[in-house]
């Protein structure tokens, strides 16, 4: 009886070293500062994310973005722009939904890039 006592303390023992060691690379990468920049005829904006765990699968995502206008071929003054906006993780899709507007963020660490819709930013840090 005290052996299987024993027996079954190791077995439970290494499963919870195994579930442990399974890791979640996307999960991992996600906290960060991320940046992406574009211009085209109207406008040149840069935009930067800064993703930060709350708590279990909760995650809140600071938006600042800088834009100037084109005006007849012309650069206008520097305008910002801050949002705030919550997400959570799924860990069976690997993507962050934004709870307000179903935004789906998704991640890419072997390229260090994360993407919301078409636009792509690098992760800085």
């Amino acid at each position: 009886m005290k052996n299987f006592r024993i027996m079954i303390s190791m077995i439970m023992f290494l499963i919870v070293i195994m579930l442990g060691c399974s890791s979640d690379k996307v999960r991992d990468f996600i906290p960060g500062t991320y940046v992406n920049s574009a211009g085209g005829e109207f406008s040149v904006a840069s935009d930067t994310l800064e993703v930060e765990l709350i708590k279990g699968n909760n995650y809140v995502i600071h938006r600042r973005t800088g834009f100037n206008l084109v005006t007849d071929g012309k650069l206008g003054k520097r305008e910002y722009e801050v949002e705030k906006w919550s997400a959570v993780y799924s860990s069976n899709t690997q993507v962050l939904t934004e709870t307000k507007k179903g935004k789906l963020i998704s991640f890419f660490p072997d390229s260090g890039l994360l993407r919301v819709g078409q636009r792509s930013y690098k992760k800085m840090d």
